[in-house]
């Protein structure tokens, strides 16, 4: 071979390589942009498929372990978070976020001296970084290095000294230290600085409960209850307390409170039967501790007195039953056995009574003979004996009201039951440790736009089906895999979902060569992609779809709705930092996104993003006014286009769109919602607070938290 041959060969052979490497970067790049887009939307198992086609690309890049540690921690795979930010620092020592990510996974692991290392680190590389320094904090109170979480507390004040969220944190170490004096004075601040935040008078109200000042501790939680109606927590702690004010109709209204939110709730529920078992309506007690004991089997409290609600009830076998299952579970139960011989002499069974009875009495005097042989042994040594009390003794002395909700003293069994000490502490720091706690009360956001798809969350409250006769009448023609639905909450995929949607784009994928006119192929096709996040992909199949069939009504609401989702993205991208990223993408504690650019940007710069983003917003706007052009009566058109012209800040017509949302659907709850921040945003509280009133009346409960704020600064 001439050397010019050589070098031609060698020549194609290094251009090809170089293709061949562009190809695979731009691939590799567009994987990830795609996890990440799934991760934001909370598709974390489907985000982690993503990141680890990435990593089996380029295992040497960082970026990639980051983000499956960060989706890792939302599905509390901490220890594989942990292995996953340690690779990702292996391979980039400078990346920030790692260290928070991997200090966030430790946390939750309970090593807290190596979370502690993590934000350390972290912090030199930014010093000033809020939930480094909270979580700081939070991880020394934890390992109960008092005196270390104090200077973390200060560093943490002085860098941000208006932030409330940082004096109930150092309260709740302050409770934890005894100090109850400087944990009031920091709840105080707290509430002063945000009196619209109801865990601040949640948390104090605890703290009163403590030392005993009941009166303060029930206006704390009638506030809290007032700021955050569906927060269960505040009405069973408000029953406690009225329970010890002798005030049992609030109680019981409580604790109905409660299980009008959640119906399984087992706290409400056993201090529910108590209750009305003290008031003597027992056969709705009963009803309460059978759901108890459905839902939890092994709860022998309950077993104990809906027994004894059944033989004040005359049902004498259900009540044998039941204390036989106690009495299995705890065989030197004195009362267990008097009962049941008083429940078997009902129904004249004298010899099963008698031998209940003549048990009893023999533990009794067993127990009687012990304490004898004690009391001796006590003379003879000089020891102390108060430690050796049994659980009984110990039960008959305690003359609290309440037990904690592990305790499973049989003798307790007629007490009312509170959260566990331990489950509390926890309970205090959990929200800090796992996110923005800031963003929880403060965001105000619509109602998401509806969206076609095969999935939705279920919503306990609402229970609504979204309907419209054009999509019934495509569904009824079966040329999808599943039936489309419309909702505004999306469900994540799970791992068969995920395999099912990649398989369906290649089945589509085949017909579309067969026929590349075939606009239902490209359509369905469209649809997994957007299911699996995919968005580039699934706009080129929507148009595609609108190209083949001009009259596809469906294919431009859902183009909209994925042009929406891709924009948000990517201002999502633009506005926040790398932390602020993790926080927002990771934990699920915020009510919303903002999309507003950062104002540290160059002015220019900001000038043409907003040029880009008015352009978008008026391409989806098209979309809807094609919809609605094709389908006058389909709803949701207009709603989702009501929504784009509040994100132009153009309320006026915002208004329009809703008005007409509402006429031809007058128990719209969302449109309602939405009409009412509209509403509010223009300065018309009393018409935006009428259409809250109406939301929540229709099942959208966040309206009435708004209501309240509103109402309170008036």
């Amino acid at each position: 071979m001439t050397k010019l041959g050589k070098k031609l060969i060698l020549f194609f052979f290094v251009q090809f390589f170089c293709s061949f490497a562009l190809l695979a970067q731009i691939n590799t790049d567009r994987v990830l942009a795609i996890g990440r887009n799934a991760l934001y939307f909370e598709d974390y198992v489907l985000s982690i498929q993503y990141f680890n086609q990435v990593i089996r690309s380029k295992p040497w890049l960082a970026e990639p372990y980051f983000y499956r540690a960060v989706a890792k921690i939302n599905l509390d795979d901490y220890k594989g978070a942990e292995e996953d930010c340690t690779l990702c620092l292996e391979r980039n020592p400078f990346y920030t976020q790692a260290y928070y990510a991997r200090g966030i996974a430790r946390q939750n692991l309970d090593d807290f001296d190596g979370a502690i290392e993590d934000y350390n680190r972290g912090l030199q590389f930014k010093a000033d970084d809020r939930s480094m320094l909270v979580n700081r904090a939070v991880a020394y109170i934890q390992k109960e290095d008092y005196d270390g979480a104090e200077v973390a507390f200060s560093e943490l004040m002085t860098a941000y000294p208006r932030n409330s969220m940082s004096y109930l944190t150092r309260a709740a170490m302050y409770v934890e230290k005894g100090d109850t004096t400087l944990a009031l004075a920091d709840y105080n601040k707290a509430v002063e600085m945000d009196p619209y935040y109801a865990p601040g008078y949640g948390n104090r109200a605890i703290l009163r409960y403590q030392v005993k000042d009941l009166q303060g501790a029930l206006e704390d939680l009638n506030e809290a209850v007032r700021l955050d109606t569906r927060q269960s927590g505040y009405y069973i702690n408000r029953g406690l307390v009225r329970f010890y004010l002798n005030d049992l109709r609030g109680a019981m209204a409580d604790y109905d409170q409660v299980i009008d939110i959640d119906s399984k709730n087992l706290i409400a529920r056993f201090n529910r039967g108590l209750l009305r078992f003290q008031v003597g309506d027992n056969n709705r007690a009963i009803a309460d501790f059978d759901v108890v004991i459905d839902l939890q089997p092994d709860n022998y409290m309950a077993y104990y007195n809906r027994a004894l609600l059944r033989l004040e009830t005359a049902d004498y076998l259900g009540a044998i039953t039941d204390f036989s299952i106690v009495l299995a579970q705890y065989p030197n139960f004195i009362p267990g056995y008097y009962a049941r011989a008083e429940a078997k002499r009902k129904l004249n069974d004298t010899d099963g009574a008698d031998r209940d009875n003549w048990t009893a009495y023999e533990i009794e005097r067993d127990m009687e003979q012990n304490r004898q042989r004690r009391s001796l042994l006590a003379d003879t040594s000089g020891s102390d004996t108060s430690s050796t009390n049994t659980e009984e003794e110990a039960a008959a002395e305690n003359e609290e009201k309440t037990r904690e909700e592990s305790d499973r003293n049989i003798n307790k069994f007629n007490r009312l039951v509170v959260f566990d000490k331990e489950e509390e502490r926890r309970s205090k720091y959990q929200s800090e440790i796992r996110g923005r706690v800031q963003d929880k009360n403060v965001r105000v956001d619509l109602e998401s736009l509806f969206v076609l798809t095969y999935y939705e969350k279920p919503d306990p409250v609402k229970k609504l089906i979204y309907y419209d006769k054009d999509l019934e009448a495509f569904n009824s023609k079966m040329v999808l895999g599943s039936r489309l639905r419309l909702t505004n909450e999306e469900a994540a995929l799970n791992e068969a979902q995920i395999a099912e949607h990649f398989a369906s784009i290649n089945n589509y994928s085949t017909k579309i060569e067969e026929n590349p006119r075939d606009a239902i192929a490209y359509f369905g096709r469209a649809m997994d992609y957007m299911l699996v996040q995919d968005f580039e992909a699934a706009l080129l199949d929507f148009n595609q779809a609108i190209e083949a069939d001009p009259s596809f009504m469906l294919a431009y609401f859902n183009r909209a709705v994925v042009k929406y989702k891709q924009l948000d993205y990517t201002l999502a991208q633009t506005s926040q930092n790398v932390t602020e990223e993790l926080t927002s993408l990771s934990f699920n504690l915020q009510t919303g996104r903002t999309t507003q650019l950062s104002t540290g940007t160059d002015q220019t710069t900001n000038q043409l993003r907003d040029s880009r983003r008015a352009l978008e917003y008026e391409i989806m706007v098209r979309d809807y006014d094609k919809v609605i052009e094709l389908n006058p009566d389909f709803v949701y058109a207009y709603f989702n286009r009501g929504n784009i012209r509040c994100a132009q800040r153009d309320y006026r017509e915002a208004i329009l769109d809703y008005n007409e949302a509402i006429r031809i659907d007058s128990e719209f709850a969302e449109a309602y919602f939405n009409r009412g921040l509209a509403r509010l945003s223009q300065g018309d509280a009393a018409r935006g607070i009428a259409d809250l009133s109406k939301a929540g009346e229709l099942g959208i409960v966040n309206a009435y938290n708004i209501i309240k704020r509103m109402t309170s600064t008036n």
